[in-house]
């Protein structure tokens, strides 16, 4: 090993060189610093990852080294198991300490986490994590969290300037580890980056603003009237921070202050719902509320292939299906809708489906995800339960049928009341040279029924002593104390 020591900055969820905390703690250190990502395959061949996934980070990955051109500096990108890369890393150079953001993540990576603390521990290496995004490790209520998320969205950007640090030359070790191939596919989602996150924001902010409450529950329309900034977040292109505060000046002088509002409770809650999974990670494998364990579902294949193709006969929840499979997009409407349709019109267990929908998501969150599943298949045992109806959503949100019909090509051609109801009138649609149940599938299931059998399950379970006591756990670590900002 060589006697020259290093200090290395392990970029995770955190793909940005802007209000990083980490790095910025390192700015002056005269100890070169390597600037490192590690891509592990046991995590990327995980079912909730995806091809769009490592493509977004690898596009990432390239804006951040072109924005170090000009100081003759790039990410050593690997390919390797953490533990196996960090081992081969200290046998080259003494490593001094390590440095990354704090990850709320699946299992898989919390597991990661531990093994690593364990190996640094016993080879006296200090790994310093940083908390990201307003989310606290370690509390055990909300009693201060909404004040304390404020007080961290109000402290000053972590602008870091790259011109103090002394880096480590990442070639010097290129030799030494397995390099990630930095090539992306063809598909088309889109791109990653901090220099594309900044696009959109602006686009957002100095454009695309005025029609966020108005079209934020619209599947088409949300396209482009939502931010569309959750990639850029997900993967950390930008952080929560900087959007808030990009927001808040923007409000002293914009008149959409109605849609600036909607958009600013958002980030909240963003971090709200990883914070929840940071308190309960077990959310990724069973209901938070334990009293639903008891909620038995039988797994049944043809319901679930039927839904994750996009062929349940309903073409809102088709249409939403095929969009998220094609785009990597939809709002947040539609996914409530599916998530909806498979654990209560299907009656399926939410881990049918969750890692399914993640693969879709280009910006999987795993808070976020689990959170939401968990809530809209009506688990938490807390909230309203909402079992939605397709044919009424599509009726009030796309009502000309344009999302429907652009996704759900079969249908395309009928007028929109028989393209959001085909089965209404079958012998009609002969006119259209359109055979139902043929050209489109028959509804899988009937929603009227149910919807009630679902009903009657979950609350009947709602009544359960184990329910009751876990609601009110759940209300007291869960429930933020309003503050405003």
């Amino acid at each position: 090993m060589s006697t020259s020591s290093i200090n290395i900055y392990w970029f995770k969820r955190d793909l940005r060189l802007s209000d990083l905390e980490g790095l910025k703690a390192l700015e002056s250190d005269t100890i070169p610093l390597l600037l490192v990502y590690i891509y592990e395959p046991s995590i990327w061949q995980n079912a909730h990852y995806s091809s769009r996934h490592s493509d977004f980070v690898k596009q990432s990955i390239a804006d951040l080294n072109t924005q170090l051109e000009p100081f003759n500096q790039e990410i050593l990108t690997v390919e390797s198991e953490a533990p196996a890369f960090f081992e081969k890393l200290s046998q080259l150079v003494n490593i001094k300490s390590i440095h990354s953001s704090m990850e709320t993540g699946l299992d898989l990576t919390y597991s990661r986490d531990l093994a690593l603390k364990d190996y640094f521990n016993n080879e006296d290496i200090v790994w310093n994590e940083y908390q990201t995004n307003g989310v606290f490790r370690g509390i055990n209520n909300r009693d201060t969290w909404s004040k304390d998320w404020y007080n961290y969205m109000n402290r000053s950007l972590c602008d870091v300037d790259l011109n103090k640090f002394a880096f480590a030359k990442a070639e010097q070790f290129s030799n030494h580890v397995n390099l990630l191939n930095l090539e992306t596919s063809t598909e088309v989602f889109q791109i990653g980056g901090e220099s594309q996150s900044k696009l959109w924001a602006d686009s957002f902010f100095n454009h695309r603003l005025k029609f966020y409450s108005s079209f934020i529950s619209k599947p088409l329309q949300s396209r482009m009237g939502c931010s569309r900034l959750s990639p850029y977040i997900s993967w950390g292109n930008v952080s929560i921070r900087q959007l808030y505060q990009g927001a808040k000046k923007l409000k002293e002088h914009t008149t959409h202050k109605k849609s600036l509002n909607a958009f600013n409770s958002r980030l909240r809650w963003q971090s709200h719902f990883i914070q929840k999974f940071e308190q309960e990670p077990r959310m990724e494998f069973e209901s938070i509320n334990k009293g639903y364990l008891e909620l038995h579902q039988t797994y049944n294949e043809e319901f679930v292939t039927a839904w994750k193709e996009g062929k349940t006969g309903y073409p809102l929840v088709d249409a939403s299906m095929r969009a998220v499979k094609q785009t990597g997009y939809i709002n947040f409407r539609m996914r409530c809708l599916v998530t909806s349709f498979l654990c209560h019109h299907l009656f399926q267990h939410f881990t049918t489906g969750s890692a399914f929908l993640a693969a879709q998501f280009l910006d999987w969150e795993p808070g976020i995800h689990y959170g939401q599943f968990q809530m809209q298949a009506g688990l938490t045992g807390t909230n309203t339960l909402r079992i939605y109806n397709p044919t009424k959503g599509a009726h009030d949100h796309d009502p000309d049928a344009l999302f429907i019909k652009y996704y759900v090509t079969e249908l395309s051609h009928l007028p929109p009341r028989y393209a959001i109801e085909p089965w209404l009138a079958e012998e009609e649609l002969h006119e259209y040279d359109f055979n139902y149940g043929v050209d489109y599938p028959r509804r899988i299931v009937d929603i009227t029924e149910t919807r009630k059998q679902a009903l009657e399950k979950i609350y009947g379970l709602r009544k359960n002593p184990l329910t009751q006591s876990e609601k009110k756990r759940i209300l007291a670590t869960h429930s933020m104390k309003r503050r405003m900002a």
